[in-house]
């Protein structure tokens, strides 16, 4: 729990009540934390939660469709593909980068444009990794989708690699993001009033 509250603290968010979420059978209360002055969100961070990266793993799997690849957008996701990939026996999943790292041989790179922040982001992996992805099933996985900008710069990047797009899974989604039909998700995340009602 105390990283949940170090997380709202990091991002000048307020917790002042919490909201208890079912995840496909597993309980937890989320902190509700201040985002503006009429918008709450319940904090739903993944980091140090054992059981609840094991659980949305093998619950998320269920669900899966038949792919070749998993590749998630770093970095509040990384413990969940981990896992995914450790209970599917795969031996390799990818994970697309805000930053180039000196590491990276040739690293690929996409730009697109941000509708929520009016700029532009950019996301990169690997070129071995990129080469992989060419003619094959990809799965995209996320811990929450709210805005889709991360899901939509991921999805331009394994495009902009040539593979195919299996789906699109995450554990919670936001708000409006529940009502999509393109995502696979384990549950919904409402959006909060300053007094804790659903919005």
């Amino acid at each position: 729990m105390q990283v949940i509250f170090d997380y709202c603290a990091e991002h000048g968010m307020e917790t002042v009540m919490f909201y208890e979420i079912d995840i496909a059978g597993l309980k937890r209360a989320l902190p509700i934390c201040k985002v503006t002055d009429d918008l709450y969100i319940g904090a739903f961070v993944m980091f140090g939660d054992v059981e609840l990266t094991v659980h949305c793993a093998a619950e998320l799997l269920k669900l899966a469709p038949e792919y070749d690849y998993l590749v998630a957008p770093e970095a509040k996701s990384i413990p969940l593909i981990y896992e995914m990939s450790r209970q599917s026996g795969a031996d390799k999943y990818l994970v697309a980068r805000k930053k180039a790292k000196a590491y990276m041989s040739d690293p690929f790179e996409v730009t697109v444009q941000s509708i929520t922040t009016a700029g532009e982001q950019k996301l990169y992996l690997d070129r071995a990794d990129a080469e992989l992805m060419k003619g094959k099933r990809v799965v995209i996985i996320d811990d929450v989708i709210s805005t889709g900008e991360s899901l939509r710069a991921t999805e331009e990047l394994v495009n902009s690699a040539g593979g195919i797009i299996a789906g699109k899974m995450s554990v919670l989604a936001e708000g409006d993001a529940y009502d999509r039909e393109d995502i696979i998700v384990l549950g919904k995340l409402p959006l909060f009033n300053p007094d804790g009602s659903v919005k």
